[in-house]
């Protein structure tokens, strides 16, 4: 018997390799699993023809799956992870991590050394291709920074406090000493919105074609970048504001004021949807993450605190050697802050309190301005007063990315392409709210509202029925019409429309007194028998 056992599990160990085998070997675009042939036991031509289409489809739906398993199954995330309770992820040094990845990974890994110009703003493409620096001095550069490619460069001339890209890298916006320009990638001036004055920060909505400032005014602007037009401006009336962000999951922009408050706007609302009271001095910068759930924000009394977007609740808060000037949240969830020359990330942050930061990087080339985490790479780009460096953040972008979203290696035709749908996918701002999932969803009307038609209802039909009744009384009465058990039948009629409101009413305050009078003890099943 024991041999025999041993040889049933010897058999079931090689048939799982067996099939792993096949399942490997599918994914790498090999032959399929053999099969058996289809077994038509239809007569039928046009059911044996259906049947063997739907066989052939469900096999290379099973091939689909095999493959997306395969490649894209990725259980590692290239993260840092200490061998021991001793070792420190945040202890090691660019050069350590530089010299433990690969060569490729390695490269980008790199600075760019502008004293003369800086500080620097920085930005990245949605793809994670493109970096476009902005100079306080007037500097303007866009680049190709894997391949280390100067794309265009110009001197305006004039301080620049803000640049974005719009909605791919062929047009990028700069936000100057009085109003704000748009430059196409040679370099060259294309538009001078003159309607945003004194602007601090910009924010480009891609999914609603909006370009959105604020400034030392107060005032937030939108305006549709595909038609020219502004679409709406609030005024904030809190005074200067020098910090923005986009919440990408609803495009709710969010505002960070003078007085310690974050507020968040849509262009469809003159009033703020929600003012949040998030620091006792100025909030210097914040950062809402790719779900929608999560704000984090910093402030000049040296915290860093975390919110719930949902409740609008502190979820956590971490101290800060010094006021925090920049912070931003990755694709995977990695926080990261700078203050003076100093760059901390924190890893799983968020959801609960870290004990200890990711990595810590010291910045030898001055103040850090800005600091930006690159899409789709391990990569953080920290603009300072001595220009702009690269640094490896293992864990911190998504290693999957969608081509129908942004794709690193796109094509001008597929640029073109996307550019189309993109303008016939555009979202109207109507549809910038809270909870983007209530839209298209049936509005009910408050009680009020309904009892109100309710007795509006039943006021007009009592007028009909009365007016049908002096009708039919002032008519002449012909032979035959007026028969005692038709004259019987309309009286039962007319008995019946009067009192059926009070009937239904008398019947709905029972049941609700019999609920009471058998309590919540009872099952719901057998509360039909008291």
């Amino acid at each position: 018997n024991a041999a025999g056992v041993e040889s049933e599990s010897r058999m079931a160990a090689s048939k799982s390799q067996k099939a792993l085998r096949w399942k490997h070997r599918e994914a790498r675009g090999g032959p399929s699993v053999p099969s058996r042939k289809d077994d038509f036991s239809a007569q039928d031509v046009k059911v044996k023809a259906r049947l063997k289409r739907e066989g052939a489809l469900d096999r290379e739906a099973v091939k689909n799956a095999a493959g997306v398993e395969f490649w894209l199954n990725t259980h590692d995330h290239g993260e840092i992870e200490p061998e021991n309770e001793l070792e420190k992820t945040w202890r090691l040094k660019q050069d350590e991590v530089a010299s433990l990845v690969e060569v490729g990974a390695a490269s980008k890994r790199y600075d760019l050394k502008l004293g003369q110009l800086g500080p620097y703003a920085c930005s990245y493409s949605r793809d994670g291709r493109w970096l476009l620096l902005g100079g306080k001095k007037g500097h303007l550069a866009m680049l190709d920074w894997q391949k280390h490619k100067m794309v265009c460069e110009v001197q305006v001339r004039e301080t620049v406090k803000d640049v974005c890209f719009l909605h791919n890298n062929v047009f990028f916006a700069a936000a100057q000493r009085k109003e704000v320009y748009v430059y196409d990638k040679r370099g060259l001036e294309v538009h001078r919105m003159r309607d945003h004055k004194d602007v601090e920060k910009l924010c480009f909505l891609p999914n609603h074609f909006l370009l959105s400032s604020i400034g030392m005014q107060g005032v937030l602007r939108y305006q549709d970048t595909s038609t020219g037009e502004i679409v709406a401006q609030h005024r904030t009336k809190l005074g200067p504001c020098k910090a923005m962000c986009l919440n990408s999951y609803n495009g709710v922009v969010l505002c960070g004021h003078a007085g310690g408050t974050a507020t968040m706007w849509s262009p469809n609302m003159t009033t703020p949807l929600v003012k949040m009271l998030c620091h006792r001095g100025p909030v210097n910068s914040l950062a809402v993450d790719q779900s929608g759930r999560y704000l984090v924000t910093v402030g000049t009394d040296k915290q860093m605190k975390v919110w719930d977007v949902r409740t609008f609740k502190l979820l956590h808060a971490y101290f800060c050697s010094a006021p925090a000037k920049s912070v931003e949240i990755s694709q995977r969830g990695l926080v990261g802050i700078s203050w003076g020359s100093r760059v901390q990330v924190w890893k799983d942050a968020l959801q609960t309190k870290a004990s200890a930061p990711y990595m810590n990087h010291q910045q030898s080339s001055g103040h850090i301005r800005q600091i930006r985490f690159c899409p789709y790479e391990d990569v953080v780009g920290i603009g300072h007063e001595g220009g702009f460096s690269s640094i490896l953040v293992p864990g911190a972008g998504e290693p999957n990315y969608d081509s129908f979203v942004a794709s690193p290696y796109q094509t001008r035709r597929e640029r073109r392409e996307h550019e189309v749908h993109s303008l016939l996918d555009k979202l109207q701002p109507d549809t910038i709210v809270l909870d983007p999932q209530s839209v298209g969803n049936i509005k009910l009307d408050p009680k009020q509202v309904v009892a109100q038609k309710k007795e509006q209802q039943r006021a007009a039909a009592a007028a009909i029925v009365s007016k049908q009744r002096t009708k039919n009384e002032s008519k002449q009465k012909m032979k035959g019409k007026n028969k005692p058990t038709k004259r019987h039948r309309k009286k039962q009629l007319n008995i019946i429309r009067d009192n059926k409101e009070a009937v239904e009413e008398l019947v709905k305050q029972k049941t609700a007194q019999n609920q009471r009078e058998v309590g919540e003890h009872v099952p719901s099943a057998l509360k039909r028998f008291f």
